[in-house]
């Protein structure tokens, strides 16, 4: 790759692996069970996660101001709720509904604690079947081999003989993913995560919805036409992943205004998370020496952790943004971003 896209070669500023993207998107929803969406911010010092809260969880049905007392050593904030579809921008005083779907933001070592705050964890995976052995498939049972116990079902048999040689410990069998009697062989009943990752959307869902109805404990399933993808999302189908979604933030992060660093695309494009680097003094920016509460927020844009020299501060209203500050932003109305990248512009001053 360095030889192929060097200046005298072919010219490129940025290369861009949707494959290896939609893996390590992947990757992460394994590595935290119970986990809708996992975001990193800052070189993974801080994450965005998803969950959905259920009952059993202490926080739900109380306020999210309990949120410190209950974890008083841990320091997160919940970026926004979903709640049948609909935006709500949190407050202390707004209460966690089962079956909300939360967005909250903290550093890595406290996300599991999160999580149980609003459903009962889910116990590691260790079993999982792959459906596809294409580039996804392969780069995601690589990467998870050596910790879990990886089966790849692949139809074509001159691409399982390549597997075979590719992958060190995963079991590579030579056979269709809508094979009931072939699932039932390989113990579907006992798997934790069947993954769907062909080329075939139809094909995903059908044995997706088979894998679960024959007892897998969680199934996802990639699905590139984005009709689907609201159609079966939550359903049988408990992770509906779209390679568009979890690989355009790549592509927007160099094409936004600003020094926008990191965008990462939301509930299928609807909502985004924005990072961005605060240049410039009070003098010159609009954010830099003013403190959280005091910034001109756009409508639906919450303001939910700043990391400073890799030290993760989650937003409190009287934190001061300093220069060269991470601030990661979450936007309920992605209409709103050219006002985020205007806020962030540094004036004529700082030059």
């Amino acid at each position: 790759q360095d030889d192929l896209f060097r200046p005298d070669a072919i010219p490129l500023d940025v290369v861009i692996s949707p494959e290896l993207l939609v893996s390590n998107y992947i990757r992460r929803l394994i590595e935290l069970p119970g986990s809708l969406q996992v975001l990193d911010f800052a070189d993974g010092n801080a994450q965005l996660v998803a969950v959905r809260a259920y009952y059993g969880g202490p926080l739900v049905g109380q306020e999210i101001r309990f949120l410190r007392e209950h974890m008083p050593n841990v320091d997160a904030r919940v970026a926004a709720i979903f709640r049948r579809n609909r935006a709500i921008t949190p407050e202390g005083s707004t209460v966690i509904e089962a079956d909300d779907e939360v967005f909250f933001i903290a550093a890595p070592k406290n996300i599991k604690a999160v999580i149980s705050e609003l459903r009962r964890m889910d116990r590691p995976y260790k079993r999982l079947i792959i459906a596809g052995g294409g580039n996804i498939g392969a780069r995601l049972a690589s990467a998870l081999e050596e910790r879990y116990q990886v089966k790849v079902i692949e139809h074509n048999p001159d691409r399982c003989a390549y597997l075979s040689e590719f992958l060190n410990r995963a079991v590579v069998l030579n056979g269709i993913s809508s094979d009931k009697k072939l699932l039932q062989e390989e113990g579907i009943a006992d798997t934790d995560v069947f993954l769907a990752l062909t080329n075939d959307d139809e094909a995903n869902i059908m044995s997706s919805l088979l894998a679960k109805r024959l007892g897998a404990r969680k199934v996802m399933c990639l699905i590139s036409n984005p009709a689907y993808v609201d159609l079966v999302q939550g359903g049988e189908i408990d992770i509906a992943i779209s390679p568009q979604q979890a690989s355009i933030g790549s592509l927007l992060t160099h094409i936004r205004k600003g020094d926008i660093v990191n965008v990462h695309s939301l509930r299928r494009g609807a909502a985004e998370a924005l990072e961005a680097i605060a240049h410039g003094d009070s003098q010159s920016s609009k954010v830099v020496g003013r403190a959280i509460e005091d910034i001109d927020l756009p409508q639906g844009t919450t303001i939910g952790a700043i990391v400073r020299d890799e030290e993760v501060l989650i937003a409190h209203d009287d934190i001061v943004i300093e220069p060269e500050d991470h601030v990661i932003l979450f936007l309920t109305d992605k209409k709103r971003i050219p006002e985020v990248e205007r806020l962030f512009a540094v004036g004529f001053a700082f030059f």
